[in-house]
């Protein structure tokens, strides 16, 4: 599938737009994957090419944390094994199943979540009590949200920021700079499998890959230089934005007006 260069162009500077919200709060999908399949390109073959962009991203955010102290990788190594292992397997599973079922569900999880970052007094630029052992967060979270966005994708960022804040007892920004580390494991899995599948359109995701390069680093620096003054209503609003989105896609009805 070729693709114009004005729409190459077009497609990079959604990559850009991406990237910056993907770096702050999750939820670059939003923006990324209605914009490829509006090109005509198969749903799967977007969700393969929507890993290729959104890994470079996940990288460029995920390296400008690091390098600022904000990722210990000596304590994430349990949990980017267990990412890894969990979201690869959900990609060779939804190659097997139908995962359209989820989004009866998470529209409401989504909702909720939002409704968390707003009102609990946890979501701070302050790290809290850890409820979670590492092992056990890396087993039981790591494992999961991997085998969730393998296997369906939205949302994947509000599981990682939640289960970090709620239960790690991380604050916001040291939450979501591990929530990107994690993201890039399970991008990088599903990633290769798609790619094994023939699914993926290089060109497209790669010149995508140069905006969400410079998206995701003007949003890191946001994140450390705003915290929790940035973090938290976007948060919320990109949790909200998921949920109508998957309620229209599933009960389109629901949103005609009466009159």
């Amino acid at each position: 599938m070729e693709l114009e260069l004005s729409t190459l162009l077009l497609l990079a500077l959604v990559g850009l737009v991406a990237g910056f919200v993907d770096s702050i709060a999750g939820g670059g999908g939003l923006i990324s994957i209605p914009a490829l399949l509006a090109t005509g390109m198969p749903p799967t073959m977007a969700l393969a090419t929507n890993k290729l962009q959104s890994s470079f991203g996940a990288f460029s955010a995920t390296l400008y944390f690091y390098r600022r102290g904000l990722i210990n990788l000596k304590e994430m190594r349990l949990a980017i094994l267990c990412t890894f292992v969990g979201s690869a397997f959900g990609t060779l599973v939804v190659q097997q199943i139908d995962a359209s079922q989820l989004s009866r569900i998470l529209p409401f999880l989504l909702a909720a979540f939002a409704c968390y970052f707003l009102f609990s007094p946890r979501v701070s630029d302050e790290d809290s009590h850890r409820r979670m052992k590492e092992n056990t967060f890396a087993f039981l979270i790591g494992t999961s949200v991997g085998f969730y966005d393998g296997f369906f994708g939205p949302g994947t960022g509000s599981f990682f920021a939640v289960a970090f804040v709620a239960l790690a007892g991380y604050g916001i920004a040291r939450a979501t700079a591990h929530t990107k580390l994690l993201n890039l494991t399970s991008n990088l899995a599903s990633l290769l499998f798609f790619a094994l599948g023939g699914q993926v359109l290089w060109v497209v995701g790669l010149t995508m890959a140069v905006g969400q390069i410079l998206g995701a680093r003007l949003g890191s620096k946001l994140v450390i230089s705003k915290g929790v003054k940035i973090i938290r209503p976007l948060l919320v609003v990109v949790s909200l934005a998921m949920s109508i989105r998957l309620l229209w896609q599933a009960h389109p009805e629901w949103f005609i007006w009466p009159f």
